[in-house]
């Protein structure tokens, strides 16, 4: 098994403002060429996507890219350049539009504990309303990490994680939830959200709305000063979760394709 890349840390250390502020990302290109938003390269990264939720980065070539889409393997590297790059274009890409969720989240729920469950609403839905990025994104996340060229998406990452200890800091401030380790609980969050993809069944017997229920009801019963609340905040027909398909519309991958960080609104 490779190791992990932070040794002991499960989490880098600087420090990013939330929403993508101060996270300015090179253009994913080759070197010299300026950003391109046809649809021949959306098409390209998109058959990357798909072949690496199926099959693994190492899995995935240009050869195979090239066979599917009918075209030649020069037109890829024209586009792209290197294969590491298509993946940073993935992995900010897929970060970018996590972020622009929140701002609708932020925008629409003020207590921690509704920010706190919309989190978890959300984990549990990439896994029906992206699911191909997703498991493209989860599947690689902690071996690439810190690769050379990935320091955009790492930052990313590490604004997202950011957010969900600050609304679980300020949930114990507010009342709402019982003194605990931040850090801890938001890596017990996304380790119980993170590896779905190997037993989530999009097509099986339980809706996804159930099982983001079920995954809100059991984070917030652990937290909540109170844990009854954890039924209205789960419930599928409730506020959270109708706020929460508002955010996944409003965050559409055509929207942010190539996108760098913005000011949150």
């Amino acid at each position: 098994m490779a190791s992990l890349p932070y040794g002991a840390r499960c989490w880098p250390d600087p420090a990013v403002r939330p929403y993508g502020q101060g996270v300015v990302a090179p253009p994913v290109v080759p070197d010299g060429a300026l950003p391109r938003r046809d649809s021949r390269r959306a098409e390209i990264l998109d058959a990357f996507t798909r072949a690496v939720a199926e099959r693994g980065y190492d899995g995935t070539n240009f050869g195979d890219l090239a066979g599917e889409l009918g075209i030649s393997k020069g037109t890829i590297v024209h586009h792209f350049g290197t294969k590491d790059r298509m993946l940073r274009e993935l992995h900010e890409n897929y970060m970018r539009r996590r972020l622009a969720e929140v701002r609708v989240v932020w925008a629409r729920l003020a207590r921690p504990s509704e920010r706190l469950a919309a989190f978890v609403h959300l984990g549990v839905r990439y896994q029906v309303v992206e699911r191909v990025p997703t498991v493209a994104f989860q599947r690689e996340v902690l071996r690439f990490a810190a690769a050379p060229g990935m320091e955009t998406s790492l930052a990313l990452r590490d604004e997202y994680r950011e957010l969900v200890e600050s609304v679980l800091a300020d949930g114990v401030t507010a009342g709402e939830f019982r003194p605990g380790d931040d850090r801890l609980r938001t890596l017990q969050l996304f380790g119980s959200v993170h590896w779905m993809w190997t037993w989530y069944d999009p097509d099986g017997p339980l809706p996804v709305e159930e099982v983001a229920a079920s995954f809100v009801d059991m984070v917030l019963a652990g937290v909540l000063a109170d844990p009854a609340g954890a039924s209205a905040l789960a419930d599928p027909a409730g506020t959270v979760a109708a706020v929460v398909e508002e955010a996944l519309s409003s965050a559409s991958p055509q929207a942010l394709d190539g996108d760098v960080g913005s000011p949150a609104g």
